[in-house]
């Protein structure tokens, strides 16, 4: 088995689901997604987030996308998969099937719909975690994490780190203060994955890295290397673009990864909405242009 201090660590997509028109899977374009990021030399996958729109699948498909993904990846790359969903049983048969197929990381949302308490929340990532010998890795998204959690998660010999999606510094930091050398940590804003590695994140995980997988893996190593100032040129300049494309993401996501690699993401699985794109193809291309442009590849 792969040491899992060299497992988990790096720049990981959070992986497209490539859809057929009727919202399908489409493994075609899977395979070729998961072919191009893995001849790109990205650290690890991850499956079924919200990137993946894992949510908008029902648990056959849902297991059918992991069984796939795992296939076709061979154990040339870490896959890591997230089995959250609105109960926690369907979570357990998820991270169950997702164990049982190789995968070497699971990842899982706190309980969604319902108000949450700190006794839920645990209670629902404990169950999760020693459903399983892999580890396990709570993901927090949208609320600040609950620091009363965090510290039960510690107990939990299978848990072994966290996805951070938080724009909050300070909450990344305290974790980090708090786990020690005892949790990997990954980030899991794209806009901020060098900010994210000054608080002591080992990883990214985001969705533009399926785009600009090799650009901003250069980046994210170069900052640590102490390239500072071409780092925070990138920063800026990734920031505006993501800030630009965001109330048209999918659609641009969708026709940039056409244009670029010729891949089919499809649309979005409803409630998710495709939107016209106020650009054209040579708009699109240039946008891309402008981040790949940074990107000084070792000859």
């Amino acid at each position: 088995m792969r040491e899992q201090n060299t497992i988990f660590q790096g720049l990981w997509p959070a992986l497209f689901t490539p859809v057929n028109p009727d919202g399908s899977l489409n493994p075609k374009e899977l395979e070729k997604l998961i072919e191009l990021l893995i001849a790109q030399k990205v650290d690890g996958l991850y499956l079924l987030g919200s990137t993946g729109q894992g949510f908008l699948f029902s648990e056959e498909e849902r297991k059918q996308i992991t069984r796939l993904t795992l296939e076709i990846a061979g154990k040339r790359i870490p896959v890591m998969v997230q089995v959250g969903a609105l109960n926690t049983e369907e979570s357990i048969r998820l991270a169950r099937h997702a164990a049982d197929h190789g995968a070497d990381g699971i990842s899982a949302v706190g309980p969604i719909y319902y108000g949450a308490s700190a006794e839920m929340a645990f209670e629902h990532y404990r169950r999760i975690a020693q459903a399983t010998d892999v580890p396990f890795f709570p993901y927090q998204i949208g609320n600040a994490a609950n620091m009363q959690v965090i510290d039960r998660l510690l107990t939990l010999p299978q848990v072994h780190g966290m996805k951070l999606t938080t724009d909050k510094m300070l909450e990344i930091s305290t974790i980090k203060n708090r786990a020690g050398e005892q949790w990997k940590l990954f980030s899991g804003a794209d806009e901020l994955m060098c900010q994210a590695a000054l608080c002591g994140t080992v990883g990214a995980i985001g969705t533009s890295y399926n785009l600009f997988g090799p650009t901003c893996k250069y980046i994210r190593e170069s900052f640590l290397a102490g390239e500072t100032m071409h780092a925070m040129e990138y920063m800026l300049t990734f920031q505006k673009f993501i800030e630009t494309i965001i109330p048209v993401i999918w659609s641009f996501f969708n026709r940039a990864m056409y244009l670029r690699y010729n891949i089919v993401i499809g649309e979005p699985k409803p409630p998710l909405l495709a939107k016209p794109l106020p650009w054209t193809d040579d708009q699109i291309m240039a946008m891309m242009e402008e981040i790949e442009n940074f990107y000084t590849p070792v000859s």
